[in-house]
């Protein structure tokens, strides 16, 4: 049984943070970003994956400190971190593409900014981890939210280095059907967050009223 719900919250982690880093999406942004230094993208994918992998462990390691600290509930994250999923998600179906600040495509070096934050370890992907981290209450579950973390950004490493030949190969229609796609099962992992988080606290305000 335990083993169930551990495999079952693995592949919630892994899926979770596939959808929202959305490394597909990334692609192109990548490509406009590296397009003057194509013999630098692979230094820039590798620096850029490291940052996003150091902020998302980081918030995986200090979510409990930031829960207590703030006296955040999980509850309370859940529905927080799913309405956020739902409206990147409306975004991310109308618009097609991730989004990247103005100005941001002109900095010399766009590795740690914007690539590692915020295109793969963006707000969606934090507040992933910290939805997730609420949920890993025994060193099984934080072991495989680690694991969902590296293996997700080690995907997204690779597609970044693959990029110029997957943009030519799906064309801008393919990047478009996948990226809606992709914002359709994060709008489905948004509003799964809210009624877990919604049906957390009805819980408690029934044992509350009958106790």
């Amino acid at each position: 049984m335990f083993a169930s719900d551990e495999a079952r919250f693995a592949l919630l982690a892994f899926s979770s943070l596939f959808s929202v880093i959305n490394p597909i999406s990334a692609a192109p942004i990548f490509v406009a970003l590296t397009e003057d230094a194509p013999a630098e993208r692979r230094r820039v994918a590798w620096r850029a994956c490291l940052a996003a992998a150091g902020v998302l462990v980081f918030f995986a390691a200090a979510g409990g400190a930031i829960f207590a600290i703030f006296g955040i509930t999980v509850p309370a994250f859940q529905i927080a971190g799913g309405v956020l999923f739902t409206i990147m998600s409306i975004r991310a179906m109308q618009v097609g593409t991730k989004e990247v600040a103005p100005g941001d495509g002109v900095r010399p070096d766009p590795a740690v900014v914007p690539l590692g934050i915020p295109v793969i370890a963006g707000p969606g992907a934090i507040s992933t981890v910290m939805a997730l981290v609420g949920q890993a209450q025994d060193g099984v579950r934080r072991a495989a939210l680690g694991g969902a973390i590296l293996v997700n950004v080690f995907l997204t490493l690779l597609i970044l280095l693959a990029a110029p030949a997957i943009e030519a190969r799906i064309g801008r229609n393919g990047q478009r059907i996948v990226s809606k796609v992709m914002g359709l099962i994060t709008a489905v992992i948004g509003i799964q967050f809210i009624i877990n988080g919604v049906t957390a606290v009805f819980v408690d305000i029934i044992r509350s009223a009958r106790s």
